[in-house]
């Protein structure tokens, strides 16, 4: 597959890539969709298991149902937890920001580092999509609505398959500018001896 050209190094990419929570309602191609899933793909796998599968929403309605579904289990988790639920409380809040495109990055339940795996195609397909003019932004606030046995089969993941990071996928409405970040935080520093 060739990938599309991009204007953006990868060090400009990594600064520039942010979670973008507002977007036109231009849609994504799906030839668009599948650079970025082959981008995905060429993450780095923990013993070459390449666990990683895909499912692609392009349907407004279905997402907007989803989120209606799944903003009640996590109202319930932050209040647990004495977060503010304020926006999301109310009932025109969408967790998927009206974006046009969830991607949702799957595994089998087997392994010991299959969620690290989809979590590293994430980035992959994150800053591919930076480069690209795209916004994406991972909605974990939706992942317990994904793991109810009558949803499942509604968005398409087959029972031995687990949604592990689900990211929304858009053109952005207006600029992104990237968030400041703190400094590294070095913990220690080992070298070796001169000898």
């Amino acid at each position: 597959m060739q990938f599309p050209q991009v204007e953006m190094n990868i060090f400009e990419t990594i600064l520039a890539r942010r979670s973008v929570r507002s977007y036109l309602p231009q849609e994504v191609t799906r030839k668009t969709i599948l650079s970025l899933l082959e981008a995905a793909v060429r993450a780095p796998t923990a013993m070459h298991e390449e666990p990683c599968a895909f499912v692609i929403i392009q349907n407004r309605e279905m997402l907007r149902n989803l989120s209606d579904r799944a903003k009640p289990l996590f109202i319930e988790q932050a209040r647990r937890s004495a977060h503010n639920v304020e926006d999301i409380s109310n009932a025109d809040f969408n967790l998927f920001y009206d974006a046009g495109t969830l991607i949702i990055i799957c595994a089998k339940s087997t392994g010991p580092f299959v969620e690290a795996d989809c979590w590293l195609a994430a980035e992959n397909l994150m800053l591919a999509a930076c480069a690209m003019n795209l916004g994406t932004c991972v909605i974990g606030t939706a992942l317990p609505a994904m793991k109810i046995p009558e949803v499942k089969p509604a968005l398409g993941i087959p029972d031995q398959f687990e949604a592990v990071v689900p990211l929304i996928l858009g053109w952005p409405r207006g600029e992104t500018t990237p968030t400041s970040r703190k400094a590294p935080h070095i913990l220690n520093t080992i070298a070796c001896l001169a000898t």
